[in-house]
């Protein structure tokens, strides 16, 4: 009787870690989570995995194991000071990267844990939450090809497709610059959607005339109906768009590359955190940008 598979390790169940457990046990794999978070291992429960006392108890129990964390400080401190000291050396286990993160770093980290004997790629997912838990997430890898290819069946749970651009920091290169097209689109369509509601058009029938016109991009059909319905609930949170807005900026001053929309945005993120908006969905922009009033100068033309 043959030994019986491991089951996929999850570390960190927020938004797009219960997005990737749904994918992962809907193709039969069992998955073990772990999350500082009490209520967000319930969730996993409910969906039908089980739950680790500890990243290091999940290590030690699970192989391969998806890192599904806010950002690169938590990604390190995790493989530095969970993953790494509960392993050892030797232990052959594969690390999936999932969260979008600084490339230098998670390139340094990549080959830490290739001196201690794991395999690790990247994987940051270009898609929302709910994207990615209807199977519409992409995949966009780093990582040494003989790793790539054990993780397959992982990577064909989780995403409809993959693009496999190069060694590891490769993926998160891709990742923020299509983060950076993505969150353009977004606030521009946030913008239409306000000069349309201003000229007085009905927002919902105007975006249906954006989505088929030159102007289409497929922001329409995933942010337009929470724009025009007010439905802010996150798939992809305000926080996080800054987070990646900053490092996506920081890369590009690294890089001797101004990027003069991208700070436009931050700028509006920026506005939304201060309102209190940080945990909503980042289609909330609209509301800053019907926040702003005219230019100054146009105020003063438009006085008496």
């Amino acid at each position: 009787m043959s030994k019986p598979s491991p089951p996929v390790g999850l570390i960190g169940v927020g938004l797009m870690g219960e997005a990737l457990a749904v994918r992962l046990i809907a193709a039969g794999l069992s998955v073990t989570g772990f999350d500082i978070d009490p209520a967000r291992t319930a969730r996993l429960a409910a969906l039908g995995g089980a739950s680790a006392a500890s990243a290091a108890d999940l290590a030690l129990r699970c192989d391969p194991i998806v890192l599904a964390l806010f950002d690169t400080d938590q990604v390190e401190a995790v493989v530095a000071q969970e993953l790494l000291p509960a392993l050892g050396q030797g232990s052959g286990k594969l690390l999936i990267c999932v969260s979008t993160c600084d490339p230098d770093r998670v390139e340094e980290l990549g080959a830490r844990a290739a001196a201690a004997g794991l395999a690790f790629i990247e994987a940051p997912v270009s898609g929302t939450s709910g994207q990615v838990g209807r199977g519409e997430g992409v995949g966009l890898i780093g990582g040494d090809a003989a790793a790539v290819a054990r993780a397959a069946p992982i990577l064909e749970a989780l995403f409809r497709g993959t693009f496999h651009v190069g060694g590891i920091g490769a993926g998160n290169r891709a990742k923020l610059a299509v983060n950076l097209i993505l969150g353009l689109n977004r606030l521009a369509l946030a913008e239409g959607l306000v000069f349309a509601e201003r000229l007085g058009l009905d927002p919902a029938a105007f975006l249906a005339v954006a989505r088929g016109s030159a102007a289409y991009s497929q922001v329409m059909d995933t942010k337009g109906p929470k724009m025009v319905a007010g439905d802010f609930a996150p798939e992809g949170r305000v926080r996080q768009t800054l987070k990646d807005a900053h490092l996506i900026l920081a890369e590009a001053a690294a890089a001797g590359q101004d990027l003069p929309l991208l700070r436009v945005h931050a700028e509006v993120l920026e506005a939304c955190v201060r309102a209190g908006e940080g945990e909503r969905d980042n289609s909330i922009v609209i509301e800053a940008i019907r926040r702003r009033g005219p230019e100054p100068e146009e105020a003063d033309e438009a006085g008496p």
